[in-house]
């Protein structure tokens, strides 16, 4: 974990309430697709977790959603200011798992984290499948992003608005994978729990104090103990997940 001042190069909105930032500064200290910044924001006691959508040399790219006071005050920041970010949070994912033809399944903001994670297993010649679900037409983000990767790419829409009608789970009914990795809001990663036939990794999102473990704000339970989503996660193995009701 480092603490760094990073500097706004851009900030613009990608679909509803939807905004892409880039931030200049040193990204050293992350290591893995998956990990997740903590942002300070001025008159605010908490950080903001955000997870790296990318990183190019010296900077990075977050995408967030206006969902409070936080986040709408990130969207109405200028380039050229700075935010105080705390850098190299989280235990990402294990590309070694992936296979030949792994399968990522997103859900609105839990799209981003698996750009940076469809990279890098294009880099290594993998056969990469993304699925990556919405409410609406208008919510879509990052499909061109990924096609340019050479990922082929589906999208979903609950209202039938835009790609496939219905849900993630939707689109995998009959696909050939040999794993996946996972990231959006719980009742998603459930579904997409029961839904798929191969081991893989999901991303947790959860309301976090400090960010790297100290307060255990954010600890849940596991099949092999107590695990703090923002140390020992936010990324967990399917077989060590116990849902709570």
């Amino acid at each position: 974990m480092k603490q760094s001042e990073f500097i706004i190069t851009l900030n613009q909105p990608i679909a509803k309430d939807v905004y892409k930032m880039r931030l200049l500064g040193d990204t050293s200290h992350i290591t893995k697709a998956g990990q997740f910044v903590n942002i300070k924001l001025d008159g605010f006691y908490l950080r903001r977790p955000i997870s790296v959508c990318d990183i190019d040399r010296d900077a990075l790219t977050i995408i967030y959603k206006v969902v409070g006071q936080g986040t709408d005050l990130m969207a109405k920041m200028n380039v050229r200011n700075t935010l105080d970010v705390l850098t190299g949070l989280g235990n990402g994912y294990d590309l070694s798992m992936s296979g030949d033809k792994p399968l990522l399944l997103g859900g609105g903001v839990g799209v981003p984290p698996l750009y940076y994670l469809a990279k890098k297993l294009v880099e290594e010649g993998k056969e990469v499948t993304a699925v990556l679900g919405f409410n609406t037409a208008d919510e879509v983000f990052c499909e061109q992003d990924f096609k340019d990767l050479g990922v082929k790419t589906i999208i979903t829409t609950v209202d039938g608005s835009y790609g496939t009608k219905g849900f993630v789970t939707d689109a995998i009914k009959d696909m050939d994978y040999t794993y996946f990795y996972t990231c959006g809001p719980e009742p998603m990663l459930k579904a997409v729990y029961k839904a798929t036939n191969t081991s893989g990794q999901f991303s947790f999102e959860k309301r976090m104090g400090c960010g790297f473990g100290a307060c255990m704000g954010c600890s849940c339970k596991t099949i092999t103990g107590n695990k703090r989503i923002c140390k020992e996660g936010p990324v967990l193995v399917k077989e060590d997940i116990i849902w709570e009701d």
